[in-house]
């Protein structure tokens, strides 16, 4: 059986892509990395994998604002070619900076129409947060999330993170077509404000998937909790199985297979 193909994208100032592309291969894809402007160029190249994927890390040094500059040479360049890519039954993954291109770009969470509705802005916290959060998953059509508990772990490590909306409308029509993807929550599984809520989201939001559930947008980072060694309370768990933010990647594998 063929393995599954992948496009990490590169561009200058991501510096999560050799994470992410060991998580691709853990999970037993065929990752490839590519610089923002040879896809540009060349959009063909998204014929021939299953899965394109945007890493962590600060793109074009966030200026602007964070994934302003990637969102908009993918939406200025690339925007029919992800949409075909999508209809085609294809796969999209954003991770931290990755979701912040998907959310401005306007493919999270529906498209161009929710566009300017919601942002991701600077933490209430005033500062960088890197901790380890506890998630919930709000939706079984997400595909990345199929092989998941209800509740797993993975690291943030974002400064501008904090979800906003422009309306409770917005908010509304979020949870009422099933875009929430993820939440923080704490041990027992409810909802809280900082530090559970690690940049003051509204509603406590941690992802977005988009009406097909073929796009996922978060912004902790599942390819650094691949390895239950990564985890800094490993030695007091008994817990068997993959870690858990390889089960995005699994279940994205599992799916297209």
């Amino acid at each position: 059986m063929a393995k599954v193909g992948v496009l990490v994208v590169r561009a200058a100032g991501i510096n999560c892509d050799q994470e992410t592309m060991h998580a691709w291969r853990l999970a037993g894809a065929e990752p490839k990395l590519v610089q923002v402007n040879e896809l540009i160029r060349s959009p063909e190249l998204l014929e021939g994998v299953q899965v394109l994927t945007i890493p962590g890390g600060f793109s074009y040094g966030d200026d602007i604002a964070a994934g302003k500059i990637l969102a908009n040479r993918f939406a200025h360049h690339l925007t029919d070619s992800l949409r075909d890519f999508i209809a085609s039954g294809k796969l999209v993954l954003g991770i931290c900076n990755g979701f912040q291109v998907l959310v401005r770009m306007g493919l999270l969470p529906g498209g161009v129409l929710t566009s300017g509705c919601l942002s991701l802005a600077f933490n209430s916290s005033a500062r960088f947060e890197d901790r380890w959060v506890r998630l919930r998953v709000e939706t079984e059509r997400c595909v990345f999330l199929r092989r998941l508990e209800k509740q797993w772990e993975a690291p943030v490590a974002h400064a501008e993170g904090r979800l906003l909306v422009d309306s409770e409308a917005t908010l509304a029509g979020l949870r009422r077509a099933g875009h929430v993807a993820l939440t923080y929550v704490d041990a027992d599984g409810r909802s809280g404000d900082y530090p559970v809520n690690p940049n003051g989201s509204v509603e406590g939001i941690a992802g977005l998937t988009d009406k097909t559930g073929q796009v996922l947008g978060l912004m902790p980072h599942p390819e650094r909790h691949v390895d239950r060694t990564q985890h800094p309370l490993w030695t007091r768990s008994s817990a068997e199985g993959p870690a858990d933010g390889l089960g995005v990647f699994l279940s994205a594998v599992e799916s297209l297979r």
